[in-house]
């Protein structure tokens, strides 16, 4: 389904009412259709439970393993995000308002906006 999901982008990309039109697909692409993907995965799971239909949510929750494999490498861990947010902060003041933006520009594609939010929300607290 990933890969079905990237080959889809790529076909969009030849019409010429797509913003990228003509664009070539590049690594930053890829991986955000594999977080899209993950992201649809975890939502199935969570109405897959909801509904009791718990060999739904066990074959989602196996594909949502195979595509965070491929995502992990490409992970930014906390120390990392840690790091970024610290030099955000020495540069901008120690508002959420300011940094949260500049930290999510930071690390889009390369870490969760959820894990993003919560380090930027206790080193500025």
């Amino acid at each position: 389904m990933t890969l079905g999901a990237i080959h889809n982008l790529e076909v969009a990309r030849t019409d010429r009412k797509h913003p990228e039109y003509g664009q070539p697909l590049t690594e930053a692409d890829g991986l955000r259709v594999f977080e899209q993907e993950s992201k649809k995965r975890t939502q199935a799971i969570d109405l897959y439970k909801k509904g009791n239909r718990l060999d739904l949510a066990a074959k989602e929750q196996q594909e949502l393993d195979i595509i965070q494999s491929y995502l992990q490498g490409s992970q930014l861990g906390d120390e990392e995000i840690r790091t970024i947010v610290a030099a955000l902060i020495a540069q901008n003041g120690k508002e959420f308002r300011k940094i949260m933006p500049l930290a999510v520009k930071e690390t889009k594609g390369r870490a969760d906006g959820a894990k993003v939010q919560q380090i930027v929300r206790d080193m500025t607290a």
